[in-house]
């Protein structure tokens, strides 16, 4: 009976994991348009000032234990460098994953304030661990114990890119335990690089309104890597967004972002699988809030 209970634990752990990493496939909406400083460290800063990023995910009609991801970002930005904090953390099933980094970027103008080369670098721990108070079962077993006693592990990104006034370039490469820690577990589906190119296109004389088409790469690990193709439109004097991504694991994401007086962020967001698996997981939301001083 012990073994029989141990070999059960072991694999709900296997399976929290499993489904886990699944979804780090499709990341939170707001780093490919509003927020790009969750995913590259290059963009610490980039804009001089406070700005304060909060995001909230959770799987619409969810069952227990499905996901939810909570984002927190506070960069600053002074003439040349840039500062950032990004935080974090993954619930899904049983299964805690908490990441805290710092970052530093450096901002280098090539043309005045219209070109610009970034370059940034983000050093924190990530730190993995089974909920206690969610588990339906002994606290005190083995099994748990040991999962829980591993160490945090070191983990960073490092990031480049390249902007003027209407281009923008990004390369980063992310998760970057898995050059530091031989030894962490094994898992896949962990996103290990990113690109992306947008180009923002003005429809009014004026610039009131504009439209930045986006495509993103993504090398995942061990799985088949991801492109992402999206289309942003900004109205009302950048004031309001409107935003769709298409991703190439046959899900998409739509936005409506309204930025009032450009200090004051409030986004809503959600994705849903294209495929015929999206009449079981019934898509997610993403509400985020943001504050510019």
């Amino acid at each position: 009976m012990k073994i029989f209970k141990l070999k059960f634990i072991f694999v709900i752990l296997f399976l929290c994991i499993f489904v886990q990493v699944q979804a780090q496939r499709n990341p939170l909406g707001s780093q490919f348009y509003i927020n790009p400083y969750i995913v590259n460290p290059a963009m610490a800063g980039a804009v001089q000032g406070l700005s304060l990023n909060g995001a909230f995910r959770k799987q619409k009609d969810a069952a227990p234990g499905a996901p939810v991801t909570q984002n927190l970002t506070a960069v600053y930005g002074f003439e040349k460098t840039g500062v950032g904090l990004n935080v974090n953390n993954d619930e899904e099933g049983l299964i805690r994953q908490t990441r805290f980094v710092g970052s530093y970027a450096y901002h280098l103008p090539l043309d005045g304030a219209h070109q610009f080369l970034h370059f940034g670098i983000s050093a924190g721990i990530l730190s993995q661990h089974v909920d206690l108070n969610a588990l339906n079962g002994n606290n005190n077993d083995a099994l748990v114990g040991q999962y829980n006693a591993r160490e945090n592990y070191f983990d960073g990104d490092f990031g480049a890119a390249y902007n003027n006034e209407r281009l923008m370039l990004q390369v980063a490469f992310v998760n970057l335990k898995h050059l530091f820690k031989k030894d962490v577990v094994k898992l896949t589906d962990v996103e290990t690089y990113y690109t992306s190119v947008a180009y923002r296109i003005s429809l009014t004389a004026g610039e009131e309104a504009d439209l930045t088409p986006m495509l993103a790469y993504r090398g995942m690990d061990e799985v088949n890597n991801i492109w992402d193709a999206g289309l942003q439109l900004a109205l009302a004097n950048k004031q309001i967004y409107l935003s769709s991504i298409y991703h190439s694991t046959k899900s998409a994401t739509f936005g409506l972002s309204v930025n009032y007086l450009r200090k004051y962020l409030i986004s809503g967001m959600y994705n849903v699988n294209t495929s015929s698996i999206g009449e079981n997981t019934n898509g997610s939301f993403e509400i985020g809030l943001g504050l510019k001083l």
